[in-house]
């Protein structure tokens, strides 16, 4: 089956750009193509691409995409540059650390292609801006890392036409699809719902090899072209499973759902609220969601002597990186059994990486009648920033 995105069909009332000299030179091995030829590089020429994200997957699947030739890349992205994107983000450098990953992305796109066009568009992408921002490209890579914007994403590609190259990432293992096309299945075909908020950790809860990013976005960015010319068998009704440590991929078939209400009944017909679908708490709910105490305020706990239980709810493997002095470990899996170990009467500090699994335990606590429970603001991340900067951040 062979799918070409409709914005780059050549028609009367389109016309495709000429290459210039240079380009000839550049892209001279794809010209020797016969399924891309002149034709096919003109229409790469044309193409307008969405990236969402400049992560893990937006670097392999940015960089292949300029390289290839692909006129206009958009990219969505808040962030800046970590020192723990390093390993896997390979658009930005030592030298990027602290800049925002946007103003990172242009400058190391510029210098793979200067043909090609970098779009910033420095936000979060939400209800209000998804539609208007996706109807102006072709297709749109998805290289997000959370159920909140996945779903935002595919139900806009279906709303406005537009492809949705899916890809996903966590330790080993990955996933690539393409999703919102006329003839196959969307992301709610396969996951009508999203799983339970916390059960699926993220990639910086769980970790990844630093290279799977690489073969996902590299697999997106070949998706993508494919698309943009019409070749090729795109993964439209078929999802492929990438296995790093065995060095494995299969590819298993997908269908459309004809109950899916973005794509199959066509019931979605606007944009919702996705952190309310994922039973995220926003704003002001999330932040008054559970008591809270900041490492600055535990900080003069401890250096008071108060009398009061730290429990730390990481993994052993996230202890053995950075720790909190008298914290007993309980990963959160497990935290439910420890529960009737702890002391009512004592007040209790619960903390983790960020201040997102460690809510979750104190809400345990509360459920279970405690009342003197807090979670660490910000984790150990924060810790490390506001109080002792030499407990390693990751």
């Amino acid at each position: 089956m062979s799918t070409t995105i409709d914005s780059t069909q050549t028609t009367p009332s389109v016309t495709l750009p000429e290459l210039t000299r240079d380009e000839m030179v550049r892209y001279s091995r794809h010209l020797l193509l016969p399924e891309v030829g002149v034709e096919g590089q003109r229409r790469l020429k044309a193409a307008r691409v969405l990236l969402v994200g400049a992560g893990g997957l937006g670097s392999p699947a940015a960089l292949y995409l300029a390289a290839a030739g692909v006129g206009t890349l958009g990219i969505v992205d808040f962030d800046v540059v970590d020192l723990s994107n390093l390993h896997r983000q390979l658009l930005h450098g030592t030298s990027d650390v602290g800049r925002s990953k946007l103003a990172s992305a242009i400058d190391r796109l510029r210098d793979v292609n200067p043909h090609v066009v970098v779009e910033p568009h420095e936000i979060r992408l939400t209800s209000e801006n998804a539609l208007a921002l996706i109807a102006r490209y072709d297709l749109v890579v998805d290289g997000t890392d959370n159920f909140q914007t996945r779903y935002l994403v595919n139900d806009a590609c279906v709303l406005t036409g537009r492809p949705n190259v899916y890809g996903s990432i966590f330790r080993f293992d990955g996933q690539v699809s393409v999703f919102c096309t006329a003839d196959g299945p969307c992301y709610r075909c396969l996951y009508r719902e999203p799983p339970p908020p916390g059960m699926v950790p993220s990639c910086a809860e769980g970790g990844v090899l630093g290279i799977l990013p690489g073969l996902v976005g590299t697999l997106q960015a070949t998706e993508a072209i494919k698309l943009i010319l019409g070749i090729g068998e795109p993964l439209v009704g078929r999802f492929a499973l990438i296995d790093a440590l065995g060095a494995r991929q299969r590819t298993v078939a997908i269908g459309r759902d004809p109950t899916c209400p973005a794509c199959g009944t066509r019931e979605l017909q606007s944009l919702i609220d996705y952190d309310a679908f994922c039973g995220v708490p926003a704003g002001p709910e999330a932040e008054a969601a559970v008591p809270e105490i900041t490492p600055v305020e535990l900080a003069e706990w401890i250096a008071r002597g108060d009398d009061f239980d730290l429990v730390d709810v990481r993994e052993p493997h996230e202890s053995a990186i950075a720790r909190l002095p008298g914290a007993r470990l309980v990963p959160l899996g497990g935290f439910a059994d420890a529960i009737p170990t702890l002391d009512r009467a004592r007040d209790i500090v619960v903390h983790c990486r960020s201040g997102a699994r460690s809510a979750r335990a104190v809400r345990q606590l509360q459920l279970a009648g405690f009342t003197r429970a807090w979670n660490l603001a910000g984790g150990i991340l924060r810790w490390s920033d506001d109080v002792d900067a030499s407990v390693a951040k990751y």
